[in-house]
């Protein structure tokens, strides 16, 4: 199955990736807590690490408008590293992410100016194994009352059957009035535990 055609590699040549197996950041040395500077925070440490990277830096003379011409909405789980999974270089997607990698009105929003003023006509989604919110419930916005004083707008979102939200979110974008393309929406569900992405068959249309 392949998902995308990076449009480049390190040297410039064009390349075809063949995409099936996502890496996580499980396989990825631990350590990051020891390069945190004695006294500092986390926040201290990215700074750092971000001066290191201007030091090198380049100007790739992009614009704004993503090469593949995709958005790839998932969840912000720590464990799924979307652009070296999928093998997308900079420049080549939109990413989308929250919690759960649920359709919601801000995802719209983003893909509606994605398409409609940046050029994007793909759209795929991508939830997980394990995902914190199959442990919620939408009484999370009830305790949170309780303990602020004021219920929040937005819904948890929470979810029991993984599949079955992946097919609710494919179904949100394609029926949203604010989208332009809408016949190229795939959704997948990417287990943690092997790496690999699952497709999910679309909503059956009525």
């Amino acid at each position: 199955m392949t998902l995308f055609t990076p449009s480049h590699n390190a040297t410039g040549e064009h390349v075809t990736s063949n995409v099936i197996g996502m890496t996580t950041s499980a396989s990825v040395p631990t350590g990051s807590e020891a390069a945190i500077p004695s006294g500092g925070t986390v926040t201290d440490r990215l700074v750092e690490a971000n001066r290191q990277y201007a030091a090198a830096f380049s100007d790739p003379g992009m614009d704004a408008h993503p090469v593949l011409h995709v958005a790839v909405v998932a969840c912000m789980d720590a464990r799924l590293d979307l652009h070296d999974a999928l093998g997308l270089e900079l420049g080549d997607c939109h990413t989308i992410r929250n919690a759960g990698g649920v359709v919601t009105d801000d995802v719209i929003r983003s893909l509606t100016i994605s398409q409609r003023a940046l050029g994007t006509r793909s759209v795929v989604l991508i939830h997980h194994t394990g995902c914190g919110l199959e442990t919620l419930t939408e009484e999370f916005r009830h305790d949170l009352e309780m303990e602020v004083g004021q219920r929040p707008a937005w819904a948890v979102e929470a979810f029991r059957d993984v599949d079955q939200d992946v097919r609710q979110s494919m179904q949100r974008v394609r029926t949203s009035p604010f989208l332009v393309h809408t016949d190229d929406v795939r959704g997948f569900v990417f287990d943690v535990k092997t790496g690999l992405l699952r497709e999910i068959d679309p909503p059956e249309q009525s």
